[in-house]
């Protein structure tokens, strides 16, 4: 099996944690039917996820993503096949704060448009090495 990556930004529209719970369930049934991996850093301003698995699943989940009204904006940053995953044991990795990206400001003044693939990429190999190994996230 090929496998791809894609990385996006959005921004949350209606924002508040039953919005967040219902994107998190709705995202981990598909990616778990769909062979697809990742994670997902978000707060009320800025969501930025990290999908990996079949090129045509991930393809066709930013498709979903893009015309899900409880995002705006969605901007595809990454998009390359690739040898390895990097979340194979999280159908959706969650990091509900994600100071350390971005502050409020920061985006406001355009960083995600400033910010390259490569720190995008690093934003979620911390995130990874940060997280305990082999674990499934709920």
């Amino acid at each position: 099996m090929t496998l791809f990556r894609a990385i996006y930004t959005s921004r949350p529209f209606g924002y508040d944690s039953a919005m967040l719970s219902g994107i998190l369930i709705d995202a981990r049934r598909a990616n778990m039917r769909d062979g697809i991996t990742g994670a997902l850093i978000c707060r009320d301003d800025v969501y930025l996820q990290w999908l990996e698995g079949p090129q045509d699943a991930v393809k066709a989940a930013i498709d979903r993503i893009t015309h899900d009204d409880r995002h705006i904006e969605v901007t595809l940053h990454v998009s390359k096949h690739v040898s390895e995953r990097l979340f194979e044991d999280w159908a959706m990795l969650h990091d509900p704060a994600a100071t350390w990206i971005w502050s409020p400001d920061d985006i406001a003044k355009g960083a995600i448009d400033s910010t390259t693939a490569d720190e995008l990429e690093g934003f979620f190999l911390r995130l990874r090495d940060s997280t305990d190994s082999g674990r499934m996230q709920d």
